[in-house]
């Protein structure tokens, strides 16, 4: 970790002086008004903002260098959370129905954007072997995702175009259910030959 932050440690006292300098130079010419205050507030944002971009590179390095821990309940786990979240979406997709409009699009992109996110997070406790093994399926399951999405897009270009709001959200709800099904069977079937959660 200190090998890390070596390389910007540097840079970074740097900026913590001058922010110091600045600080006692603002402080120095202080009018006390509501413009010079703005100011001051405006320079030392700078400062900080900054001494952020100095460390950042270390920051991500560090992050990157202590990788999550993968056990088999933590697999299990993240699993059952996808499976959940897809049928919260699927679920979800059979009651908006009454909440035709923004609510019910929010609703629904929410709940797919939960189940992407699930996702990532199950991808994230895989060991190194399993994504290997499971690259290409991985990608395709992820990519599977990016076309479910496309349903958004799809609907807002049916209102677009004029089409009555309830028979596009009807459809944007069918494509849901149906492509979020069809996924879990995919997810399902890469999960088992990875072996995921197996002790």
């Amino acid at each position: 970790m200190f090998l890390h932050l070596e390389s910007s440690w540097p840079a970074a006292c740097i900026t913590v002086v001058y922010m110091r300098i600045a600080f006692n130079n603002t402080k120095k010419t202080e009018v006390f008004s509501t413009k010079a205050a703005s100011a001051r507030r405006g320079v030392m944002f700078s400062w900080l903002l900054l001494c952020l971009a100095a460390l950042w590179p270390a920051i991500g390095s560090c992050q990157s260098a202590f990788p999550p821990p993968t056990t088999a309940t933590a697999q299990r786990n993240a699993l059952n959370t996808v499976h959940s979240q897809a049928n919260w979406l699927q679920n979800n997709t059979r009651t908006a129905s009454n909440l035709v409009g923004e609510q019910g699009y929010g609703s629904l992109r929410r709940e797919f954007e939960v189940l992407r996110l699930a996702y990532v997070e199950f991808a994230r406790t895989l060991t190194p072997q399993q994504l290997e093994y499971g690259g290409n399926r991985l990608v395709e399951l992820n990519d599977g995702l990016d076309i479910i999405e496309g349903a958004f897009a799809n609907y807002e270009d049916d209102l677009a175009a004029g089409k009555p709001p309830g028979p596009a959200f009807n459809h944007l709800c069918g494509v849901l259910r149906q492509g979020s099904a069809l996924w879990l069977v995919e997810f399902d079937k890469t999960a088992s030959r990875l072996r995921v959660g197996w002790e």
